[in-house]
């Protein structure tokens, strides 16, 4: 089963705060304070999203982050195989796991194959944008 860190959960928290609050730079202090997130642990987050070029950082007065595109350009997706690694569901389709003795017979294999695409589509096809919308529309995200 696919679990999601708090990493993640807390970076796609970030993203969508910025998006939420666009118009400048925005301090951790601010964002640590409206997440309720403790102010240490999202630097080590920020820190990964500054790394990727998802966030620029500025110092000294009027300095915090920024996004470094428009909301729309970011899809959970790519925030989460970021802060996660991966999203497969089953350790034999990770990237970085060596090809399984049993690939050739496995029966499971196409089932998990299908389910990791599913997610995948799935998580690219939400924007930062999209979950930062407060129209209180509901989406209806389609596979």
């Amino acid at each position: 089963m696919m679990l999601v860190s708090t990493r993640g959960r807390y970076a796609l928290r970030v993203m969508i705060d910025l998006a939420e609050h666009d118009g400048g730079y925005i301090t951790l202090r601010d964002i640590a304070a409206r997440q309720e997130i403790s102010e240490k642990y999202l630097e080590s987050i920020i820190s990964i999203l500054v790394k990727a070029s998802f966030v620029e950082g500025m110092r000294g007065k009027g300095g915090g982050y920024r996004l470094t595109r428009e909301p729309e350009r970011y899809t959970v997706g790519s925030v989460l195989k970021l802060t996660e690694g991966t999203l497969a569901p089953v350790a034999c389709l990770d990237d970085k796991s060596k090809d399984c003795s049993h690939s050739v017979e496995c029966k499971t294999l196409p089932m998990w194959e299908k389910l990791n695409t599913l997610i995948d589509d799935y998580l690219e096809g939400i924007t930062i944008a999209d979950l930062a919308d407060r129209s209180g529309k509901d989406y209806d995200f389609v596979i």
